[in-house]
């Protein structure tokens, strides 16, 4: 099976990329996956899935990803070091492009003390980083770690993560750097609600040269209710929301904060749209795909386009 990554032509084809995110269920049934895919068809480009996110036990993502395609739609694998070894690791990934899987999302993992299972052990063996530069090895020198040959190498467009938002402020693009350095090719980053702090940190990527390095896709989050949006600033680490947010999501009826979480987060999409260094958005709707269509069309990011993954 030799088809390429959808995401991949979409950015190298310049255009403006928009993925999704899609939670695997607490159980064994397929067509939960099914019917998020059915979902997002057609309105996203490729669609990133959870590897037990939270360290709550689920679906395996690579299960997940190949329904995914099996339905037509451009899975990105997520792989966490926290719960395989490098042996595992680089199984699973020689396994995902066996599969015809031709993404992956490179990240460590929340932590397994924030799950359902906080007495797990975390593996942990190899950072990101390390993961970025072994995934990379594997696809373009045909090598493991250690430096055996293999048989066949996986072909796989390499992606990694980044919080514009923690601190310090000032290490976020040298960390970037280090990940682009390793073989990142593209970025998913944290849910942006602070847009001025944002674009200083977009600003200092393209000091760098970044953008031209990787495509940098911005992530986004649909607020359901103000209770939600203090809970994130509040209670969920490395997260910016401002008060001006929290106000706004607070100075409506309950019944209409969906609605105005929705607008927060199509406002937030048109103004990524126009600042440069930025490639496209990542949707992060927490077990509320359902709302992506309608974000992706309000946002003028409908239709996508067609590209050959021949």
């Amino acid at each position: 099976m030799k088809a390429e990554s959808n995401l991949k032509n979409v950015l190298t084809q310049h255009n403006f990329a928009v993925t999704a995110e899609c939670g695997p269920p607490k159980g064994a049934d397929p067509v939960v996956i099914q019917k998020k895919g059915d979902i997002l068809k057609g309105y996203v480009d490729s669609v990133n899935v959870t590897d037990n996110q939270t360290g709550v036990v689920r679906l395996s993502s690579m299960a997940a990803c190949a329904i995914l395609r099996q339905e037509g739609l451009d899975p990105v694998l997520q792989m966490v070091t926290r719960d395989r070894n490098r042996i595992a690791l680089q199984s699973d990934v020689l396994g995902a492009s066996s599969l015809g899987i031709r993404n992956i999302l490179c990240l460590s993992g929340d932590h397994q003390s924030f799950g359902n299972q906080p007495q797990a052990k975390g593996v942990f063996d190899i950072d990101s980083i390390q993961f970025i530069q072994a995934v990379r090895r594997m696809r373009d020198e045909g090598l493991i770690i250690g430096g055996e040959k293999l048989s066949e190498p996986p072909r796989l467009f390499i992606g990694a993560v980044a919080n514009p938002f923690a601190d310090p402020f000032d290490y976020r693009v040298v960390r970037l750097g280090k990940k682009a350095a390793a073989g990142a090719e593209f970025i998913q980053t944290q849910c942006i609600y602070n847009l001025k702090r944002f674009a200083e940190w977009i600003r200092q990527v393209r000091d760098r040269g970044l953008d031209r390095k990787v495509y940098i896709l911005g992530g986004v989050t649909p607020l359901k209710s103000a209770r939600m949006a203090e809970y994130m600033s509040r209670q969920v680490a490395g997260m910016d929301v401002p008060d001006n947010i929290i106000s706004r999501m607070k100075g409506v009826d309950p019944k209409d904060q969906r609605r105005e979480g929705i607008a927060i987060a199509v406002e937030t999409i048109m103004a990524l749209k126009y600042m440069e260094g930025v490639h496209g958005v990542h949707i992060m709707a927490i077990e509320w795909e359902d709302v992506v269509p309608q974000i992706v069309e309000e946002a003028g990011l409908y239709p996508r386009p067609e590209t050959s993954r021949e």
